[in-house]
């Protein structure tokens, strides 16, 4: 049984819940990691979520997110993330905001990271459907077309500023 770790508004430990139980009660504020993965030349890889997932499948996402669970640290969940969702390590990278996302749902507090990429990229299948470098020109074409997850339209004018 997955057990995450709870929150207050302002990020203070709060406990603990099953992922069940944070996944629709939007009182359960749990933490999660971002981390945006960008190539060379500036373009963000992005993952499309597993059509498996049960929360919007089939959807393009960040690089790599994921739950904090108790007794870890937002640095370990970063680098164990990204080792599991692709196969990379993320030693390096660099903080760049925190905000808090809810809805009717759940309630998360991000805490957002960038990375600059170093060699191959491994996605899970079992977590991500496919994955490529875009272009953010092209990523905000996508926006309000149902293709991108609610979280990720909601955090990329935080990123676009956060990155110049």
């Amino acid at each position: 049984m997955e057990m995450f770790q709870l929150v207050d508004r302002e990020g203070n430990p709060a406990g603990s819940a099953e992922r069940a139980s944070c996944h629709g009660d939007p009182r359960l504020v749990h933490l999660v990691v971002h981390l945006h993965v960008f190539d060379a030349e500036g373009r963000l890889y992005m993952q499309k979520r597993a059509r498996s997932k049960d929360i919007h499948p089939g959807c393009w996402d960040t690089s790599v997110g994921g739950h904090v669970v108790v007794g870890e640290s937002v640095a370990d969940a970063l680098l164990r993330e990204a080792k599991e969702e692709l196969g990379i390590e993320a030693e390096g990278a660099r903080f760049l905001f925190s905000y808090l996302y809810g809805g009717s749902f759940e309630t998360e507090l991000a805490h957002v990271y960038a990375l600059e990429g170093r060699g191959a990229i491994r996605p899970d299948p079992e977590e991500i459907e496919e994955g490529r470098f875009f272009d953010l020109r092209e990523v905000e074409g996508m926006l309000g077309t149902g293709a991108l997850t609610p979280m990720f339209e909601h955090e990329l004018p935080m990123l676009r500023a956060a990155m110049g």
